[in-house]
């Protein structure tokens, strides 16, 4: 069955990228490529990710693993227009999805296909809708919003979002572009309740795989009030 699942790599203080780099010019040597670099390390060391990008070599790790069953998993992709923007060029004539991928934009555009399978379509009535194209186009795997932040705190605060699965490097950023924030559509006294069903630790990063068990009210407990006097051994 198919599942919408979302996953992205944070610091320890939850950011997925250096501060905001708002120049359209020399983003390479921006602070928040430098963030970016930094928690996302992990995957282009990965011997999955270089094969997937068409490079030899990397690590045949555990982190490699992770990485191969993800893309195993995915049957099409959802992502916003800055990262589909940034990526058109370094990915390639044959990017590494080969699957579907629904660009989430306010500027239409054609179709735009490449080798592998890969194909970007640009969508332009929002992110719900990108993902029922997704779903359609899945042949029963995964859908797998891959990014940015925003867009993935969009789909969590419309309950679109199955599984979220954090990769967590273990550095503190202090500052930058972070993955949740307070957008996420919640009323007072209520939170996203979430279940971890997964937590894997490698030599460099923590793997958390959650479920997502949706919005719940925020109650109060009673913290004991009702469990009656507190007996001490020897009264």
């Amino acid at each position: 069955m198919t599942k919408v699942t979302a996953q992205m790599s944070v610091s320890l203080d939850g950011f997925y990228a250096g501060p905001e780099h708002t120049d359209t010019t020399n983003w390479i040597d921006s602070a928040e490529a430098a963030g970016f670099y930094r928690v996302t390390r992990w995957a282009a060391d990965a011997a999955a990710w270089r094969e997937r990008q068409g490079f030899a070599g990397g690590e045949d790790t555990s982190d490699s693993d992770i990485i191969a069953e993800t893309f195993a998993a995915a049957g099409a992709y959802v992502m916003g227009r800055r990262m589909a923007d940034g990526g058109e060029v370094p990915w390639g004539d044959v990017p590494p999805f080969r699957a579907p991928v629904f660009v989430v934009t306010h500027r239409p555009r054609p179709v735009l296909h490449r080798g592998g399978g890969t194909s970007f379509t640009y969508v332009t009535d929002g992110v719900a809708s990108a993902v029922a194209q997704a779903r359609e186009q899945a042949r029963g795997k995964d859908v797998q919003v891959a990014g940015g932040g925003s867009l993935v705190r969009q789909a969590l605060a419309l309950g679109l979002v199955d599984e979220l699965e954090l990769h967590i490097a273990p550095v503190l950023l202090g500052d930058g572009m972070r993955l949740l924030g307070p957008d996420l559509g919640l009323g007072d006294k209520e939170g996203i309740e979430l279940t971890p069903i997964r937590v894997i630790g490698t030599d460099g990063l923590t793997h958390i795989r959650y479920r997502i068990e949706g919005k719940r009210p925020l109650v109060l407990d009673n913290r004991g009030r009702d469990e009656g006097p507190v007996v001490v051994a020897g009264d």
